[in-house]
């Protein structure tokens, strides 16, 4: 086994040169996707990232640290009505708009975090669950908001409106270039947040938050942290996803959002970085792309049909997108407890020891 002889061994980005040419060859890949992909697929990409985004930063908080939180499509919709807002009345440039925004959001977090230093397990699930909804509520009845009709995004400027600099992104692929820029950078930080003292007191916490109290790890301070940085991380996702969609409503953040976002991260790995990324790629191409039309899967979508008119109703086919996702989790959690990232590690395992 290769043991680690030295901290900077652990706190290293790339493990070996090999780890290292293959995340090249993976960026590589990545920037090229929109000189061949369909303008579509450029669309799902962009929405695989945003999720990417969330579920990194929920994982700080569930899997790391061991607080469940079924309100992130609360701080999600912070970041995107922040963003929108403080581009609109105060003119602000988009970067400082979604930076802000994402403070925020980031705020609401450290207050929900409040609660968890008396709450534990379903108690604090349904403690952030009503946060989510309130959320909901409250942007839906204030005009400000604009109430339930919801509102629009303005133009992607990059530039300062104010010194008449101006750099629009209109298309979707130029979404995509930033987008993927702004997810690399947080998807690296979240991991280098993991290898400090601060990820290391988050660990503590979810393993035992007495022994970890014993040890001088103050529970007040790091509770309520991994709450205001995984909204934060919600709220630069929500900020994004506002300008994907370029239209929203409070209806758009319910709470089956909070819930996909939260199988997310079981479905990949609790506690993995990479865990998050599988997971929210496969929930997120299910649920826009393969299960949006079920009549159309190949094979099995013919079968369904053919059941749901003899036995059931064709409207009920919309339903099976939820109903399939929640017994991919259940099968997760019953035959692969550590998710996808667990099936990863067993991979490669295999082959590095195959043919023994």
């Amino acid at each position: 086994m290769d043991m680690k002889r030295e901290y900077y061994e652990d706190i290293q980005l790339f493990k070996s040169g090999v780890v290292l040419f293959w995340s090249v060859a993976f960026f590589i890949l990545l920037f090229t996707f929109p000189l061949y992909l369909p303008n579509y697929y450029i669309y799902l990409l962009n929405i695989i990232m945003v999720h990417i985004i969330l579920s990194v930063g929920l994982n700080i908080l569930v899997g790391s640290t061991g607080q469940i939180s079924l309100g992130h499509a609360g701080f999600f919709a912070i970041g995107a009505y922040g963003t929108a807002l403080l581009m609109t009345q105060l003119h602000l440039p988009f970067l400082l708009a979604i930076v802000l925004a994402a403070f925020i959001a980031a705020f609401f977090g450290f207050v929900l975090g409040l609660p968890a230093l008396r709450l534990e397990g379903p108690y604090l699930a349904i403690a952030s669950l009503g946060f989510g909804l309130t959320i909901m509520q409250v942007i839906g009845s204030m005009k400000l908001f604009g109430g339930r009709m919801g509102i629009k995004t303005p133009p992607l400027d990059l530039g300062i409106p104010q010194l008449g600099w101006h750099w629009v992104l209109s298309s979707d692929i130029a979404k995509y270039y930033l987008i993927l820029v702004i997810t690399v950078i947080l998807v690296i930080a979240a991991i280098n947040i993991l290898k400090t003292r601060v990820g290391r007191a988050f660990v503590a916490i979810r393993d035992s938050d007495i022994a970890a109290e014993v040890l001088g790890v103050n529970l007040v301070v790091y509770k309520t942290l991994a709450f205001a940085v995984s909204a934060f991380y919600a709220g630069v996702a929500g900020g994004l996803f506002g300008f994907i969609l370029g239209f929203f409503d409070p209806f758009t953040f319910n709470m089956i959002l909070s819930i996909m976002f939260l199988v997310m991260v079981v479905v990949g790995g609790l506690g993995t970085v990479l865990g998050s990324i599988m997971g929210a790629t496969l929930i997120t191409y299910l649920q826009y792309d393969l299960f949006k039309n079920i009549a159309e899967v190949p094979y099995f979508g013919k079968a369904m049909l053919y059941l749901s008119d003899k036995w059931f109703t064709v409207v009920g086919l919309e339903n099976f997108s939820s109903m399939a996702i929640g017994l991919i989790m259940i099968g997760i959690i019953i035959f692969e407890p550590l998710g996808m990232f667990g099936a990863w590690i067993r991979i490669k395992k295999y082959w590095m020891t195959w043919p023994f």
